[in-house]
């Protein structure tokens, strides 16, 4: 029997997509395929696998050490594994013992920078087939899951804003020398002042950065719709077509995963983290658009046909369909459990300022930008959403993704009730979002609803690798260069 099958997912279906792969590596005279998985972080690490191996590894999985689910941004272990009770929390973890990946046939992509070299994309089990429960792609789909036994889906589109620079000098990060854990960034400049929203003239300026960009997006199949150039300077921002979550969060760590490598062959470095370490930049979000679909015939069920009776564009059932605004509601309601998870850096919540574009405050709006949710569409508008502005463009895809999920659901299943919209998102008096890592993490851990839905060894997973950040964090004397190390360097 292969692992595959011990794992319960071969079906004949999946051997014949095997077998399809198998055909399509040797057509294509692929020389080697990176197998990559997606870390607690949304970082890809994986194994560059020989054709061969590539083939075996659908059926028989290839071995990884467990550590690697246990890295913090600095690339430190979080548990004593190799000390007896290190793991007691994690069984199956302990004296750094082995995992198995198992790539998924369908996920073949060839690397447009990279000729010769495809990818694939696995998720990594036990050894006697069992999941593991904290893979952060697993904890999306337990969600979908659980959106799925009630005959809908979630739908999402992508708005990520990050930084481009020119590199010009890599040698402090390569210098032997200077070597160090974490290491040194590169020294970069900008590919555009900033300070003009859209600037044609900053788009031109930035063109051949922008064109790596363009060329590796859709040469992985991603739909980009548009590059803009954002306010900040050497920021730029990508859009994309919605699609369903699963789809668009694998889409997400492809993205920043080829951006980052696409633009370094070329001479510079892109960086998803929310606040590159430099004076006067603006910071970076990204903007999570949600909806939920129904699965028979995708109708939009956040969509409502006219108004309910007696409201105004303050009211959530005025937009909303009473399914959107309890969703909306239960976003608000979990909003400060879902801060670290939408907000998971230290460095991320420099972004929570007054009229910058990001919120401040638990609160949400009619197609307003400086509330926390901006509810957008109307009746009859099959493209009616809720925009959740909470994130960073460091966040891990599917927790973040998940977390809405389970808050949303509570909102509907509990009846609640979102207050009426605000017209002043930075006015006193109004909850506000947490403005530091710790309490965010306190508001997690202390979260009965968002503990129960992503379950109790995912947050205690999530939360212990947050905590290293912290400490080093506090023990760091010069926060910049923890900044540079941890974020610009990785992120």
């Amino acid at each position: 029997m292969s692992f595959a099958e011990r794992c319960g997912l071969h079906t004949p279906e999946r051997e014949a997509a095997c077998q399809r792969l198998e055909r399509l590596i040797a057509e294509r005279g692929i020389e080697r395929v990176r197998v990559g998985w997606c870390d607690a972080h949304g970082l890809l690490r994986g194994k560059t696998l020989m054709p061969d191996a590539a083939v075996r590894a659908l059926r028989q999985g290839v071995g990884m050490v467990g550590t690697l689910m246990l890295k913090d941004t600095a690339d430190r272990t979080a548990w004593k594994v190799f000390e007896p009770g290190g793991t007691a929390d994690l069984p199956g973890f302990a004296g750094a013992s082995n995992l198995l990946l198992l790539p998924d046939p369908e996920s073949f992509v060839e690397l447009p920078w990279s000729p010769g070299t495809a990818w694939l994309r696995a998720q990594p089990w036990h050894e006697d087939g069992t999941p593991v429960a904290f893979d952060s792609r697993r904890v999306l789909q337990a969600a979908l899951g659980r959106l799925a036994q009630r005959g809908l889906g979630f739908t999402t589109g992508l708005e990520v804003e990050f930084h481009i620079y020119r590199l010009t000098d890599a040698a402090p990060q390569l210098d032997p020398e200077l070597a160090a854990w974490p290491g040194l960034p590169p020294s970069v400049h900008m590919v555009h002042p900033g300070y003009q929203l859209h600037g044609e003239a900053m788009t031109d300026m930035a063109e051949d950065a922008l064109r790596i960009v363009e060329r590796t997006a859709l040469g992985l199949g991603l739909p980009l719709q548009s590059l803009e150039i954002e306010l900040g300077p050497s920021q730029v921002e990508a859009v994309f077509d919605a699609t369903d979550a699963l789809t668009a969060a694998d889409q997400m760590v492809l993205l920043r995963n080829g951006v980052r490598q696409a633009l370094r062959r070329e001479g510079y470095h892109a960086t998803f983290m929310c606040r590159p370490p430099f004076p006067n930049i603006m910071s970076s979000g990204w903007h999570l658009h949600q909806s939920v679909v129904a699965l028979d015939g995708g109708r939009n069920a956040f969509m409502r046909d006219a108004p309910a009776p007696g409201t105004d564009p303050r009211d959530a059932t005025h937009t909303l369909s009473e399914l959107g605004a309890g969703w909306l509601a239960g976003l608000l309601a979990h909003a400060p459990a879902l801060t670290p998870l939408c907000t998971p850096t230290i460095n991320g919540f420099g972004r929570f300022r007054p009229n910058a574009l990001a919120p401040q405050a638990i609160l949400w709006g009619r197609d307003n930008r400086g509330a926390m949710l901006r509810v957008v569409g109307g009746a009859g508008d099959g493209a009616t959403r809720i925009e959740n502005r909470l994130g960073e463009p460091a966040a891990n895809p599917y927790v973040c993704m998940a977390a809405q999920i389970h808050a949303g659901l509570d909102g509907v299943d509990q009846k609640l009730a979102a207050p009426q919209g605000t017209e002043a998102p930075y006015a006193e008096g109004s909850q506000r979002i947490p403005n530091n890592l710790g309490d965010a993490l306190a508001a997690l851990r202390a979260d009965a609803g968002m503990v129960k839905g992503l379950g109790e060894v995912v947050v205690n997973h999530f939360c212990r690798i947050k905590q290293s950040e912290l400490e080093r964090h506090a023990a760091a004397e010069d926060k910049t260069d923890f900044d540079r190390r941890e974020y610009f360097a990785r992120y």
